[in-house]
């Protein structure tokens, strides 16, 4: 028999979007199929609360500081032992809190890192001198979200205006005052309320219904603000992801992508929308979190589903990869999710954080890979840390198969993959009123055969690596199947 990648659409009787939404678990897209999804291994201490935000910044000499936010106070990674310094503005007294449905938001720019509620004047912390974070100077609107475009700082979200976006001065971050130094304000007339503002050396401006695109002009007004759609806006808030000059996003009418020449573009129409519509939690909008991987061209959506009871934390991950086209789901829970450096450490400075190699909780080449920006999660215990660990316990699935109006027996399937121990089923169904129901799982044998003895009308296969296994890839399978009567 010919070789079924898993997920394949052939025009069967099979559901194409669950084949990317149900049949595919907690593995990455390849190009020849698909390869394994390394669990969370924490890497911090524990904050003391549930995690609102998180955000690394780089020093003019390179190294990494970390900055983390619970409801009502700013922490700084200590890149020694790992632990949280709090850093929030002077005095006992919290923050007020952010609100249920928001979470921090952070940006750099030059030296500068600044953290945004809208309950909160705008934070700042000079990364070259200071020891706590201030309030912003030169009067800043509360604002729930920031951006950096070109070289202004962009407010969105404003707790007095919420249908205006202002910005800074040119290199300017102090500078507020409408007319002064290319400082100023916008309000739009329509689409709703602004949501966030995606940022680079232009901006887009993300609404209830509409989206702006914001282009730095020199001139008297500053930016010049195009409509770019109408009837199709942001739905999370923080579901906006830039990676390069692609933004992805989630909207009312699905998942979605824009870009230079790129009009907006479904990516997950009858392939994830209707399964991840019907699972989102729409009360939980703030558990809707979008972030990159910026060593591949996947982009991750975390999410909280309905099933959920837990309002503190996301349960279930989304991944797309737009240089193969290719949904799968990922089963992992967290508090919050971005891009993130490790800070670097000295070996002597080791002795700080354990006094045994062994037992360490971080694999050494990561310290020596720290450099490098990857997606990570802060976890349900508040710790925060990347993917580092072992492999998660994969499920794939292929698509359905019959040869109507005749019936077929399948003997087992060959699963095309190097995981040395898997387990596979078959399932089985008449019609296409009925259940798929799976036969007993079996292990893969000596001649690399899933047995099997299924006589039925339609039937697919599915394939169980278990957690910790060492695999590299998994392409599909080889059916051992022969045509039956028509009874």
């Amino acid at each position: 028999m010919t070789l079924i990648p898993w997920g394949e659409y052939r025009g069967d009787v099979s559901d194409y979007e669950g084949q990317y939404s149900r049949n595919i678990l907690n593995v990455l897209p390849r190009g020849d199929g698909y390869g394994p999804f390394p669990d969370f291994a924490a890497f911090s201490a524990a904050l003391g609360a549930t995690c609102r935000g998180y955000f690394y910044a780089r020093k003019s000499d390179g190294s990494v500081v970390i900055f983390a936010a619970t409801s009502v106070r700013l922490y700084k990674l200590n890149n020694t032992d790992l632990t949280w310094t709090d850093v929030s503005k002077g005095g006992p007294s919290d923050y007020s809190a952010v609100s249920s449905n928001a979470q921090w938001q952070f940006a750099q720019f030059n030296n500068f890192v600044f953290a945004v509620q809208a309950n909160v004047a705008p934070q700042v912390f000079d990364l070259s001198s200071s020891t706590q974070f201030a309030d912003l100077g030169g009067t800043p609107p509360q604002a729930a979200y920031i951006s950096i475009v070109g070289r202004f700082v962009v407010l969105s979200g404003l707790l007095s205006n919420p249908y205006r976006i202002q910005w800074s001065g040119l290199n300017a971050t102090t500078t507020w005052t409408s007319g002064t130094n290319q400082s100023d304000f916008q309000d739009l007339p329509d689409g709703g309320i602004v949501r966030g503002v995606a940022g680079g050396e232009s901006g887009v401006i993300f609404q209830d219904t509409t989206m702006r695109r914001m282009t730095y002009t020199a001139g008297t007004t500053v930016f010049q603000i195009e409509r770019i759609t109408e009837d199709s806006g942001l739905l999370g808030p923080y579901s906006i992801i830039r990676a390069g000059d692609r933004i992805f996003y989630l909207s009312a009418k699905g998942f979605q992508v824009v870009g230079p020449g790129i009009p907006p573009t479904p990516i997950g129409k009858e392939r994830i929308d209707r399964t991840f519509t019907a699972d989102f939690d729409a009360n939980n909008l703030q558990l809707l979190i979008g972030v990159a991987d910026p060593n591949s061209t996947r982009v991750f959506w975390c999410y909280k589903s309905k099933a959920s009871g837990n309002t503190a934390v996301f349960d279930k991950m989304l991944c797309y990869d737009w240089g193969l086209d290719r949904w799968v789901p990922i089963s992992m829970t967290g508090e919050y999710a971005a891009s993130l450096a490790a800070p670097g450490t000295t070996l002597d400075a080791l002795d700080s954080i354990s006094g045994s190699l062994d037992a360490l909780t971080f694999s050494l080449d990561s310290v020596a890979a720290s450099a490098l920006t990857q997606i990570s999660i802060c976890n349900s215990s508040h710790k925060i840390g990347f993917f580092t660990g072992a492999n998660l316990e994969a499920t794939l699935e292929s698509s359905e198969h019959g040869a109507a109006p005749n019936r077929i027996f399948v003997r087992g399937f060959r699963p095309i993959t190097d995981a040395p121990s898997c387990y596979g089923a078959v399932s089985a169904r008449e019609n296409q009123q009925s259940t798929a129901v799976y036969a007993a799982e079996n292990i893969i044998d000596a001649r690399g055969l899933v047995p099997a003895r299924v006589d039925t009308r339609y039937a697919r296969g599915k394939v169980r690596i278990p957690a910790s296994t060492v695999w590299t890839f998994a392409l599909g399978i080889e059916p051992e199947v022969e045509t039956m009567g028509t009874r």
